[in-house]
């Protein structure tokens, strides 16, 4: 039994969205494949994820220096504890499913504080003298991604998510694209049923 997350980072539903289609079409395959998982959703557009700001960098300069939690602002405290809970949520999970749209060349705002709260050094990775080590192994990842013109994988979300997994302990991200339906409407349907047909093979064997 594996524990799986699965990340939905695009604020439409279905009716609205190619990439919760390829989504729902991906987990719907997959818990039909392997019924004995846990799984977990996570809507960043309905998830309070604390964006790195003011009280975060002050509190962990604080605690750093010996301050106690409890002495800390409430607003600090209850920031500290939302991002601790998705840091803590992330080493606990061994596999995740992460859909998002391609907007402006990067992945939404959402998602990037997401992985803010992925990459925290002295828990998912550290420095040594060399380079940067991950501290936990032996994760898989999906990242669903769509796009209206065709990048193929040279888009920057979709190396940047990459990179940012493998820096936390990620061995392999497996991409699922959904391109060019925008760039070619005559085409988008041939787009997505090869999307759909590549998310269902897999799940089967994710």
């Amino acid at each position: 039994m594996s524990k799986v997350l699965v990340v939905k980072a695009h604020p439409l539903t279905a009716e609205h969205s190619r990439t919760i289609t390829v989504l729902n079409q991906f987990m719907q395959v997959y818990q039909a494949n392997h019924p004995a998982d846990e799984i977990s959703w996570l809507d960043l557009y309905q998830a309070d994820i604390p964006e790195i700001d003011q009280d975060l960098l002050c509190a962990w300069t604080a605690l750093k220096a010996g301050q106690p939690v409890t002495e800390l602002r409430i607003t600090q405290q209850v920031k500290l504890e939302q991002f601790n809970h998705y840091t803590d949520q992330y080493i606990a999970t061994e596999k995740f499913v992460i859909a998002n749209p391609l907007w402006n060349l990067n992945v939404p705002t959402k998602l990037k504080a997401w992985l803010d709260t992925v990459m925290v050094a002295g828990k998912t990775f550290k420095y040594t003298e060399t380079a940067a080590e991950p501290l936990v192994i032996g994760k898989r990842a999906v990242h669903i991604q769509s796009a209206g013109g065709v990048y193929a994988g040279t888009d920057f979300a979709s190396q940047y998510v990459k990179a940012i997994l493998g820096f936390a302990g990620v061995d392999e991200v497996l991409p699922v694209s959904i391109e060019g339906a925008d760039h070619s409407p005559e085409e988008a349907p041939a787009i997505m049923k090869a999307a759909m047909a590549s998310a269902s093979q897999l799940a089967r064997h994710f």
